[in-house]
C-alpha cells in the first residue's frame, strides 16, 4: 500500500518535476520564459506523454532509494544500540537501565542512511534528468543537446553517460543532491521516532488511567 501510494504521488507530480528540470537546465538565452510556456511547448512538440518522459526511470529509482533508506537506517540503529549496550556493560550497568534511543541518534542515522541511499542510486538520478531535457535545444556553453538516441533505454543512457563522461557522469551534481536530501530524511526518520514515542507514552498513559478506574 505505501509503495502504491508513493508511486501515485509520484506520477501525480511528475510533470512539475520535468518542468522544474528543464526550466532549470535551459540556461541563457532561455528557451521558455516559464512554466506555462514550457509546459505548451513540450506539449505541442511531443504531446502529453512529453510531461511524463523519465517516468518509468523514476519509479525504478524509488524502490532502491527506500529499500536502502530503511534498511541502512535500521541497520545503524541497530549497530549504535549493540555499542552503546556493550559500553555500559562495560561499567557494570544492567540492561534495564539502558536508555532509550535520543533524537540525535536517530537524526545521525537518518542523515548517514539518506546520504548513502542518495549515493546509491545517483546514477539512475542523473538519467531521469537526461530523459527529462532529451531534445531541449540550449546554447552550446552548457553542453551538447541530449539526443533522442541517447535515452533509447536505460542501459543505453547509463552506457552512453559512462562512455562520454565516466564516473564522474554518473555522479555529477551528488554534492548538492545529498545536502537536500540527506538533511531531509533526517528529520524525517528523527520526526517519526518522536512521534511514535510520544503516542507510546500517550497510549501508556490512557491504560494506566483504566485500570486504575476500575481498581
Amino acid at each position: 500500500a505505501g509503495a502504491a501510494a508513493g508511486a501515485a504521488a509520484t506520477c501525480a507530480s511528475y510533470p512539475f518535476d520535468l518542468l522544474r528540470t528543464t526550466l532549470a537546465a535551459q540556461g541563457e538565452p532561455r528557451v521558455y520564459s516559464g512554466l506555462r510556456a514550457a509546459a505548451t511547448g513540450i506539449v505541442r512538440q511531443r504531446g502529453v506523454r512529453g510531461l511524463y518522459r523519465g517516468l518509468g526511470v523514476t519509479l525504478l529509482e524509488i524502490v532502491p532509494y527506500s529499500a536502502l533508506n530503511f534498511g541502512l537506517y535500521d541497520g545503524f540503529n541497530g549497530a549504535y544500540n549493540r555499542f552503546r549496550n556493550r559500553q555500559r556493560a562495560a561499567v557494570g550497568q544492567r540492561a534495564s537501565e539502558h536508555h532509550a534511543a535520543s533524537s540525535l541518534q536517530h537524526f545521525m542515522c537518518g542523515l548517514a542512511a539518506g546520504t548513502l541511499a542518495k549515493l546509491g542510486t545517483h546514477p539512475l538520478d542523473v538519467a531521469k534528468k537526461r530523459y527529462q531535457i532529451a531534445g531541449l535545444q540550449r546554447a552550446a556553453q552548457y553542453g551538447a543537446p541530449v539526443t533522442a538516441e541517447a535515452i533509447k533505454s536505460l542501459p543505453a543512457c547509463l552506457r552512453n553517460i559512462w562512455v562520454r563522461e565516466g564516473l564522474r557522469g554518473l555522479y555529477k551534481g551528488a554534492l548538492p543532491s545529498c545536502l537536500k536530501s540527506a538533511p531531509a530524511t533526517a528529520v524525517t526518520f528523527a520526526t517519526y521516532e518522536l512521534c511514535i514515542r510520544a503516542l507510546l507514552r500517550a497510549d501508556a498513559a490512557a491504560s494506566a488511567a483504566e485500570r486504575s478506574e476500575v481498581a
